[in-house]
């Protein structure tokens, strides 16, 4: 039956290539959807490539269903989800999807609630997780909240939004009250919805995360444990590159399974945390709810492959087993790894482990083709960058002419 049952990933980025990469691996055919043709994963061999008008709403909806009539008729593929936007979607609508598709998904309200940081702060609250204070904003007159929490602070959006994330970065650590406020006031107007939580110490290798695949039942199918070693931008950022974190995996995974159990979570999840440089203890940052992660990949190079636990589990095929690897792999995103590392004054293998082997996000000698096809566009548009500022300096010299 696996053999002949398709893999759907919805999003062809670096987290859906390396979720394609990870079911080629067990020879799973591989469909990978997007509404973008640029996208790396479009040009991969680990999956034929298929349009869909947009990756999130009724649109992604309409166009999987679509794709299910078409393309894929009565096999029912299983379907994995790369994207927080795919997720809220698939999510709504399962009712409509799941005749044509196998997926997980906890509960309706569990999704929505655990996907807004709120939600997640106050499931974490009643559930007695390690989580640092938070207050949560949505007008001007709620920033006398700031002085209910310590400095410094992290700001970030209450959920993922395509107008705040045009305007602002994707966090902001602040320093001072009087910065927040200027800060707030700004974001404010195009988003009602910030979170201001306390800063938790430490530098960027600090921050653990588990990934995790867990069964209807509540049973454990796979579960990995890793770590960061640089983020871009520092501090703030995502996942510049990673590697396996094997001296943390039993209480991390106890850790993260238990929250989970406890909050109705089950399929794809993760859990991100930080280990505070001033008590040495380890305080959750935020959960992924029914998706893989940006750096999902690191755990199938690592050994275990969550993305074909999730497809095994789909299918009902038991016995799901990791094999670890004799030495530690780097996951890395060479363009923001090497940033990272330049604006910190590392060298490059600062923070990886004595004897690991690494793996580049896009490169592979058996798929270049979404490197160099990355590669290509930013060439592209580095020349119409230089280009365009050329021919504002010609004109503005013809008007001083």
């Amino acid at each position: 039956m696996s053999e002949c049952v398709p893999a759907v990933v919805v999003g062809a980025g670096i987290n859906g290539l390396g979720v394609a990469r990870s079911l080629a691996r067990e020879n799973v055919p591989v469909w990978i959807v997007d509404s973008d043709s640029h996208q790396p994963g479009m040009h991969t061999r680990a999956a034929r490539p298929l349009a869909v008008p947009a990756l999130q709403a009724e649109a992604l909806v309409e166009g999987l269903r679509t794709l299910s009539s078409t393309v894929f008729g009565d096999s029912r593929p299983v379907l994995l989800l790369t994207q927080e936007e795919s997720v809220k979607a698939v999510s709504r609508y399962r009712h409509a999807l799941s005749p044509h598709y196998r997926f997980t998904l906890p509960d309706p309200t569990v999704v929505e609630s655990l996907l807004h940081k709120q939600g997640f702060q106050r499931t974490a609250e009643r559930l007695g997780a390690p989580i640092p204070p938070l207050v949560h904003l949505r007008s001007v007159p709620d920033l006398h909240r700031l002085e209910a929490i310590r400095f410094p602070v992290v700001i970030k959006p209450g959920e993922r939004h395509p107008g705040y994330s045009r305007s602002f970065a994707k966090a902001y650590r602040i320093e001072r009250c009087e910065q927040a406020e200027r800060l707030i006031r700004r974001i404010l107007p195009v988003m009602a919805d910030v979170v201001v939580q306390e800063w938790i110490e430490g530098p960027d290798s600090n921050i653990y995360f588990c990934l995790q695949h867990i069964g209807k039942d509540g049973s454990l199918t796979a579960s990995f444990t890793g770590r960061k070693i640089r983020s871009w931008p520092p501090q703030v950022g995502g996942t510049a590159s990673c590697t396996a974190a094997p001296g943390e995996t039993q209480e991390l995974a106890a850790m993260s399974l238990r929250f989970f159990r406890e909050a109705g979570v089950a399929g794809l999840a993760g859990m991100e945390y930080k280990l505070d440089a001033r008590s040495g203890d380890f305080r959750m940052v935020e959960p992924t709810i029914g998706r893989t992660d940006y750096q999902e990949e690191v755990a199938t190079l690592n050994g275990v492959n969550l993305p074909y636990a999730a497809y095994c589990a789909e299918l009902g095929v038991p016995g799901f087993q990791s094999a670890p690897t004799k030495q530690p792999v780097v996951w890395r995103d060479r363009s923001a790894d090497a940033q990272s590392a330049a604006a910190q004054n590392q060298s490059i293998r600062q923070g990886f482990p004595r004897g690991s082997v690494v793996t580049e996000a896009l490169w592979r000698w058996h798929d270049p083709m979404p490197f160099l096809l990355h590669m290509t566009g930013r060439l592209g548009r580095a020349l119409h960058l230089r280009t365009a500022r050329m021919l504002k300096v010609s004109k503005n010299a013809k008007g001083e002419s």
